[in-house]
């Protein structure tokens, strides 16, 4: 529950924010824009907006969603060689050693997420501590780090913007057009509350196609990270992670955060993730 909450407080506060800028601030220094212009500002500003207001708040939201607790002196062998071993692999793959933390959770998991390299997280979950060899979980942390030396979280966002950007601007376009089109003969068109309906509907719609167009994505995001993990640490070890988490039982992480895991969904139907079986291929080819 807690989760729903933080989640609906913060995307309720991203629509307040960019609706005070495009309805109080454009009009108070004087900014007068076509009906077509209007739109395409709109759509840009919630769709990009929004995306990169969430990229920003990502690791602050990860944190208190997932009850991470970030590690920053080691209080037991485990977590001391957590540490030494992330900072390891930042400093083979030439970044900023990330913040690092653990969140309870019973499934082997791990993520990776942050608004730059130099404000990145690296989170594993209890579970992979206590069930994954050392090899193995070295494995997952250089996927992780892999993810962030390739900059997914900020091209996700981008390509996250854009397409939200696309969807709200079409939408619209589409239902005016609809709008339109009955009104003729007519002295009238598609009631407001109608034209909001059919929004909606459309939105609904172009936001599936576009989910698969950012699954994919997410697929051959994935396949970078393995093979930057077998740069960094062999690809034996990711092989070996790998193999683990095909016996392992599902993630329990929500929202954005699945798609930056180590693994995901196994029953979703636009996977964020390739099927194990094909990532341990890839990486055997």
């Amino acid at each position: 529950m807690f989760r729903i909450l933080l989640f609906l407080a913060t995307n309720l506060a991203i629509v307040v924010v960019l609706g005070v800028f495009l309805n109080v601030l454009l009009p108070l220094f004087g900014v007068q824009l076509t009906d077509t212009a209007y739109l395409l500002l709109f759509a840009f500003v919630f769709g990009m907006g929004g995306s990169f207001i969430s990229l920003l708040l990502s690791r602050w939201l990860a944190k208190r969603s997932t009850g991470a607790k970030v590690i920053t002196q080691a209080n037991t062998p485990v977590e001391r060689w957590l540490l030494q071993t992330v900072a390891r692999l930042a400093r083979d793959a030439n970044i900023p050693v990330p913040e690092i933390a653990i969140f309870p959770s019973e499934a082997i998991n791990a993520f990776a997420t942050g608004a730059s390299k130099k404000r990145s997280l690296v989170a594993v979950s209890s579970g992979m501590l206590r069930l994954m060899s050392q090899d193995e979980q070295e494995g997952v942390l250089a996927h992780e780090i892999a993810h962030i030396r390739n900059g997914d979280m900020v091209t996700m966002a981008l390509l996250q913007g854009v397409l939200n950007t696309f969807v709200i601007f079409l939408a619209r376009v589409i239902a005016q057009a609809i709008s339109s089109a009955l009104s003729r003969g007519s002295d009238q068109g598609m009631g407001r509350l109608a034209y909001f309906g059919v929004v909606i509907v459309l939105e609904i719609a172009l936001g599936i196609l576009a989910s698969i167009l950012t699954m994919w994505f997410s697929r051959q995001r994935e396949f970078r990270a393995d093979a930057g993990s077998a740069k960094l640490v062999g690809a034996n070890k990711m092989i070996a992670a790998l193999e683990r988490l095909k016996v392992s039982s599902e993630p329990d992480l929500t929202g954005q955060l699945v798609a930056f895991g180590i693994q995901g969904k196994r029953s979703a139907l636009f996977a964020s993730h390739p099927s194990l079986d094909n990532r341990i291929a890839a990486l055997r080819g």
